[in-house]
């Protein structure tokens, strides 16, 4: 069930689309906010909210990746795997930050602090390889930054 804090900030949303449909990607996101994920029963709740089919929201959850299906650490590094981060060394970059999280990609340690996983393009080709780390861009990285990096996300 949705909290009321999350139905009251998806309803001043939906004021600013011209339907209710129109605001599933920012719904999701608000959910995302609160929860760290969308399982299949805020999805459920969110498609009644708006008036969608489950098949519909569910499309779109999972054909836009900043949208966390399954549970996630409490902070996420999605690192870059674009065609110019990859010839620029992406691939060390990726290694070295899961194991600075001492994880694969794709996983969650089991502290529950980091979840690291690829991203097709996080738009920095001009200052790659790049990541993220909850929503903050770090351009032209080096593999003997990210330990300092991670630091920064207790």
């Amino acid at each position: 069930m949705l909290s009321e804090m999350e139905r009251s900030e998806i309803e001043r949303t939906l004021s600013q689309y011209p339907t209710r449909q129109a605001a599933c990607i920012d719904a999701m996101q608000i959910v995302q906010r609160h929860r760290g994920w969308v399982s299949d029963e805020s999805l459920r709740d969110l498609c009644e909210l708006l008036g969608m089919r489950a098949d519909e929201l569910e499309a779109v959850a999972t054909f836009y990746n900043l949208i966390f299906r399954r549970p996630v650490g409490r902070h996420v590094i999605l690192v870059c795997n674009s065609v110019t981060c990859w010839m620029l060394g992406a691939d060390a970059l990726r290694d070295r930050v899961a194991t600075a999280a001492n994880l694969r990609v794709g996983e969650t340690g089991a502290d529950g602090r980091f979840t690291v996983l690829p991203i097709v393009c996080l738009g920095a080709c001009d200052h790659a390889p790049a990541l993220m780390v909850d929503g903050d861009l770090h351009r032209d990285v080096e593999p003997a930054h990210v330990e300092e990096i991670l630091r920064g996300y207790q």
